[in-house]
C-alpha cells in the first residue's frame, strides 16, 4: 500500500451548510456516511465517519449524558453493540450498555449494569462469555439474561485499586492469551516515581520492586472451565501504563506505552513494545531508545542501552496517548487488511487521531525511512510535519488527519476503544465527546444537496 502523506485543502465550509457554532459536532443536513449522519471529521480518502450515538450538539457535560464516558466496544452475537461506560473518575459511576443498532435511526439503548468502579475493558473469553475489567477486579456476566446484574461473577479479584490523584493509573485493561490466560495491565502509581532522598535512600524505584511489581503486566494462568489462578505471575515489567494491549494470530503480544508527562511537546515519544515473558521495558528509569528519564539522571542513572532493558519496537508521536490497538480484519477496507490500528487519545497537538501501520508476519509494524508524524497547529492551520529522531519509527497511514477542534464544526477527537463490525466497518468510542462513531467506506456526495465535509488524503483506503 502506498502511504502518501499529502494533505489536500479542505472544501470551503460555506458549501457544507454546517449548523451554528456549538460545543459538539455540527452535522450537515441530509449528509450521510453509509446511512449515518456524516461527521465533519477529515478522513483518509475513501473513508467517512458516521455518528451512531452521541449527546445533542449542545455538548452536555458527562454527568448530564445518558452514556457518560464510552471507553470500549464489543460486538455481540446477533449484531448488538456492548458499550463500557467509565462513568467518571469517581467510584461507582460506571455502567455497561447494550445498543440495538438501526442504521438510519438512533440505536435502542439498554443499561445492563450500573454502579461499576471505573470499568474499561470488554472482551469475549475462552468460554465464550463476556468479561469486563473494572478497577480492582475482572468479572464475567451474561448480557442476554433477563437480569444481567444477577449473573455477575468475579473471576480475578484483588487487583490494585489505584485511584486518580491518589494514584495515577487506575484502569484495568486485559487481553486473553492463546491458552486463555489473562494478561492484565497494572499501571504505575505515579508518573516518574520520584527517587528517594538521603544517605540511606535506595537508587531504585520502590514501585517496581514488589512481587509482582506494579507498572507491569501480570499473567493469571487459565485453569480451564472459566477459572484462573488466584495469584498472578509477572509477565512484563517497566511499563508505565498498558491500557492498549493486543495479541496477533502469530502469538505476538504488543503493548502501547503511555510515556511520562513533561512540558516538552516533542519529548518523549510514546512507544509500541513487543512483550516477552520477563521483559523489562525501562520505566521509570528510561524513555525512548536510550535516554535516561529526567528524574533518573546523575547518581541514580541507569544504562538505558543495557541488556537488562528491552528496546521499543516502534516510536509513536510524543504525548499522543495510545489507548487502543487492534488488527484490522474485514471486507470493507481491503487495503487495511492485517494493519495494526492505533487510537491516539491525547489532548495535545499530536493526539486526536487514528493511525494504521502495515505489519509483518509476526504482527510487528514495518519500519520506514525518514518517518514523520503530524502535530496540529493553532487556529485551524494545516498540521505541521515533524521527523522522528533516530530510532525505530514508521509514518503509517493517518485515518483521521484532521480531527482537531474547529469552532462551530467539531471538538477535538478523543478516540479510545476500537471494534470491527461484521461488515468490516471500524467503530470507535470517544469518551470526552460522548460519541460512538462508525468509520465506513465513503460514497460520492449528492451534489444536489451540497458537498459534504471533504476527506483529506493521507494515503488511500479502498478502491
Amino acid at each position: 500500500m502506498k502511504l502518501a502523506l499529502v494533505l489536500l485543502a479542505a472544501a470551503a465550509a460555506s458549501t457544507v451548510h454546517l449548523a451554528p457554532p456549538r460545543p459538539g459536532y455540527a452535522v450537515a443536513p441530509n449528509q450521510l456516511c453509509d446511512g449515518y449522519p456524516r461527521l465533519p471529521i477529515e478522513t483518509a480518502k475513501g473513508m467517512c465517519g458516521g455518528l451512531v450515538y452521541g449527546p445533542p450538539p449542545e455538548g452536555l457535560r458527562p454527568s448530564q449524558r445518558l452514556i457518560r464516558l464510552p471507553r470500549t466496544l464489543l460486538f455481540l452475537r446477533g449484531g448488538d453493540l456492548l458499550v463500557v461506560d467509565l462513568g467518571g473518575w469517581e467510584t461507582r459511576q460506571g455502567a455497561v450498555w447494550r445498543l440495538n443498532l438501526h442504521p438510519g435511526s438512533p440505536p435502542h439503548v439498554t443499561k445492563l449494569l450500573s454502579g461499576l468502579v471505573m470499568p474499561h475493558t470488554a472482551a469475549i473469553g475462552p468460554d465464550g462469555g463476556v468479561y469486563i475489567g473494572e478497577m480492582g477486579r475482572i468479572f464475567r456476566f451474561n448480557p442476554d439474561s433477563a437480569d444481567p446484574a444477577a449473573t455477575v461473577e468475579t473471576v480475578v479479584a484483588n487487583l490494585p485499586s489505584n485511584h486518580l490523584h491518589e494514584d495515577r493509573h487506575p484502569l484495568s485493561s486485559f487481553i486473553f492469551d492463546a491458552d486463555g490466560s489473562l494478561l492484565v495491565n497494572v499501571g504505575a502509581p505515579s508518573d516518574q516515581c520520584t527517587p528517594q532522598q538521603g544517605p540511606s535512600a535506595s537508587s531504585l524505584c520502590d514501585e517496581v520492586q514488589g512481587d509482582p511489581p506494579l507498572a507491569a503486566v501480570w499473567r493469571f494462568e487459565y485453569l480451564g472451565n472459566g477459572h484462573w489462578e488466584d495469584k498472578p505471575k509477572l509477565y512484563a515489567r517497566g511499563l508505565r501504563n498498558s491500557i492498549a494491549l493486543v495479541r496477533h494470530a502469530s502469538g505476538t503480544i504488543l503493548q502501547a506505552e503511555n510515556g511520562i508527562d513533561v512540558d516538552d511537546p516533542a519529548f518523549p515519544y510514546e512507544a509500541i513494545n513487543r512483550l516477552v515473558p520477563g521483559g523489562d521495558y525501562g520505566w521509570p528509569y528510561c524513555v525512548e531508545a536510550a535516554t535516561p528519564a529526567p528524574l533518573w539522571t546523575g547518581a541514580n542513572q541507569r544504562d538505558c542501552k543495557g541488556d537488562w532493558r528491552r528496546q521499543p519496537l516502534l516510536f509513536l508521536p510524543p504525548h499522543g496517548a495510545p489507548l487502543s490497538l487492534l488488527y484490522y480484519h474485514g471486507g470493507m477496507f481491503p487495503e487495511l487488511e492485517g494493519n495494526l490500528i492505533v487510537t491516539l487519545h491525547g489532548f495535545r497537538a499530536t493526539g486526536s487521531r487514528i493511525l494504521a501501520f502495515p505489519v509483518d508476519a509476526k504482527g510487528e509494524p514495518r519500519k520506514s525511512q525518514k518517518a514523520s508524524y503530524f502535530a496540529y497547529s493553532a487556529s485551524g492551520e494545516p498540521p505541521t510535519l515533524h521527523r522522528y529522531r533516530p530510532g525505530p519509527s514508521a509514518s503509517g497511514l493517518i485515518l483521521t488527519p484532521r480531527w482537531d477542534a474547529l469552532k462551530g464544526v467539531r471538538p477535538a477527537g478523543a478516540p479510545v476503544g476500537l471494534a470491527i463490525s461484521p461488515d468490516g466497518a471500524l467503530w470507535v468510542a470517544e469518551d470526552r465527546n460522548g460519541t460512538i462513531i462508525r468509520f465506513s467506506r465513503d460514497a460520492p456526495p449528492d451534489r444536489s444537496q451540497g458537498a459534504g465535509p471533504s476527506s483529506t488524503t493521507a494515503g488511500h483506503v479502498g478502491p
